[in-house]
């Protein structure tokens, strides 16, 4: 009982010490907009906040509470998932549909209270929807927390804000995605990409003299868009990539950009000339302008066409905005590059110094993709699909009672994982593409990469360096094709958290497994004083009536809220959830049938249950991840 009550008292502390801070409330009316045209060439429906589009920029003091009052005006299930931000204590405000919760029912509201006065966390993130793909839609806005005091001095700050966009809305990109029709599993190519730019809670107009849509007029956005830079100064360029499925590069004509900030870590200035940003991935620059007038500068945001099966002859994948000292001065363009390379972001060093703790667990990943049993092409980590469970994963972590320990309750694409326990993802990319790999609820350490993961030869393939004095730390990594990297991260955020691919597209079709991480700790936070209360101290609901009205959204949308991935309060019985569809290499005769679940303690290549006769994958519905 001592240890309980000392992390009681420690959770209790954590919670409500006094901090100097105000509540920063925002209320979003999720709605669906039409006639928008970010790129000039297709008006078409987006998803918007209270009726405009793009969602507002989201910029918060550190030593702020955040507050989203969510209102979903739509005709499907949402949520919100801010990109990045721990929530730890909180798990269940991270916003990931059928992980944390089951979404937001139409026409209801939930409040997403973002702690970051507590989280220590600051710089440059995003929030978008974590359900039925709405972000590529349009669910997405950046997120700046800003500190009092920060690392880098410099005069002005603005967000780049790049992204991929499709003229067509997602539920008819995904159904022909995911079906026996594209059995080789070729992604949606998007129609162009589209860059813009924010700064603070506000985004900057179109250039003079332009005729923007009307939609969108109060934003500029590719050549209609500029910064307006002083003789001189110093600016931060905050760099967020919010596409579905394009990395970007990106680079500008006549200055010199230094990294100082990776995915909220700040790192010692690094000079740049082109930054590779990957789907999730975030960036800081700081560039000074020139001491001159005489010529305006093109900002260059291309995608690599590389990730694509093909590239349409109607896709232009380089645009370019622009910096603006004189208005009536010429806009210098030096054009593409010749050739693009990865930035390697293992050579950043974080200003704030952590030592690598040893490992005390591995667990190995490889990526594959193929044909399947029903004849769609599905992502598979160790030759297993994700499936979405009946109930969140979360809500089955803070159920089952002493059954949450149990990695069976959870399904076949899951693991549990001991509070404080230190865990190397070691991930190998068996695909032919490049991936880009976001963690929930953490940062992870760097450790090492391999070029090819298959080869013996140390160059190739090195061995992990251990006892490493300061690994570079993000929560979005890109992993290229045939190459892998080891991950390394303390389990010491009690709760449910994915860790996916963040291609959209791979996320839907199966690219996942679910951190079940410390569960008796996670159902300890809510018998914390705090999170028992009626009320907490800014008048917000507490955890319990929480966890309560997302159950009660469940219920509406038809769905158990309780026991394990299927709603059964045990350990193996998972009956009534269906799973499939299977590689066709499963063993021959299995995968066909439905059944109880037997446990393990691995994520293998699937694996034949011996109480129920089934060979079990996984399955990603159409369309409900994301």
């Amino acid at each position: 009982m001592t240890g309980l009550r000392c992390f009681l008292v420690f959770l209790f502390s954590m919670h409500v010490l006094p901090v100097l801070s105000s509540v920063q409330e925002l209320w979003w009316n999720l709605t669906y907009v039409e006639n928008a045209n970010p790129d000039g060439l297709f008006e078409r429906r987006v998803i918007g906040v209270n009726n405009s589009w793009p969602p507002p920029p989201i910029y918060v003091e550190t030593t702020d509470l955040l507050v989203l009052h969510v209102t979903n005006h739509l005709d499907v299930p949402s949520t919100l998932h801010h990109h990045g931000l721990f929530f730890n204590g909180t798990p269940w405000m991270d916003g990931a549909q059928g992980l944390s919760e089951c979404g937001i029912t139409p026409g209801r509201t939930f409040d997403y209270v973002v702690p970051i006065n507590s989280s220590g966390q600051s710089g440059t993130y995003w929030v978008h929807s974590h359900a039925k793909g709405q972000y590529v839609d349009g669910l997405r806005a950046p997120v700046v927390l800003r500190r009092p005091q920060e690392s880098y001095a410099y005069d002005e700050e603005f967000t780049v804000v790049v992204g991929d966009w499709y003229h067509e809305e997602h539920p008819v990109l995904i159904k022909r995605f995911i079906s026996p029709d594209n059995a080789d599993g070729v992604e949606p190519v998007p129609d162009s990409a589209i860059v813009y730019f924010a700064q603070e809670s506000g985004y900057l107009k179109s250039k003079a003299g332009t005729i923007p849509s009307p939609v969108t007029l109060s934003v500029g956005f590719n050549e209609n868009a500029t910064l307006p830079f002083e003789p001189g100064k110093t600016y931060r360029l905050r760099i967020v990539n919010t596409s579905a499925f394009s990395m970007f590069f990106l680079w500008i004509d006549g200055h010199d950009m230094r990294v100082i900030e990776v995915d909220g870590v700040d790192v010692e200035e690094s000079p740049i000339d082109v930054l590779s940003i990957a789907i999730g991935q975030r960036y800081s620059v700081l560039v000074t302008a020139r001491n001159d007038t005489i010529a305006n500068w093109a900002i260059h945001a291309n995608m690599d066409p590389d990730m694509y099966d093909y590239v349409p002859d109607s896709l232009n994948p380089n645009v370019t905005a622009s910096i603006t000292y004189n208005h009536s001065a010429p806009l210098i363009d030096h054009g593409p590059i010749s050739s693009y390379t990865l930035t390697n972001d293992s050579a950043f060093v974080p200003v704030e110094r952590i030592a690598a703790p040893t490992v005390k667990r591995t667990i190995e990943l490889e990526v594959t993709f193929d044909e399947m049993s029903d004849g769609t092409n599905r992502g598979m980590f160790n030759k297993v699909t994700y499936n979405r469970p009946l109930v969140p994963a979360l809500l089955s972590e803070l159920t089952l009672g002493t059954n949450a320990t149990a990695e069976s309750a959870y399904g076949p694409t899951s693991f549990v994982l001991e509070h404080g326990e230190v865990v190397d993802l070691v991930v190998k990319n068996g695909d032919d593409g490049d991936h880009p790999f976001h963690i929930h609820g953490h940062n992870f350490m760097i450790m090492g990469r391999a070029k090819d993961y298959t080869s013996d030869d140390p160059v190739l393939n090195p061995p992990i360096v251990q006892n490493q004095s300061n690994p570079m730390r993000r929560d979005t990594i890109h992993v290229p094709g045939g190459g892998a990297v080891t991950l390394r991260f303390v389990a010491d955020n009690p709760g449910a958290w994915f860790f996916h691919c963040h291609m959209e597209w791979h996320l839907e079709s199966g690219l996942a497994i679910q951190l079940i991480e410390a569960p008796l700790h996670a159902q300890v936070l809510l018998s914390s004083p705090r999170h028992q209360s009626s009320n907490d101290d800014d008048g917000h609901d507490s955890a319990l009536s929480v966890i309560r009205q997302m159950k009660g959204y469940c219920k509406e949308l038809g769905l158990p809220s309780e026991g394990n991935a299927a709603g059964h309060m045990s350990r193996t019985d998972l009956s009534g959830w269906e799973l499939g569809p299977y590689p066709l290499d499963a063993p021959e005769g299995r995968g066909k049938d439905r059944g109880e679940h037997s446990g393990r303690t691995e994520l293998g290549e699937g694996y034949w249950n011996d109480l129920s006769g089934v060979w079990l994958g996984g399955l990603v519905e159409d369309g409900v991840c994301g």
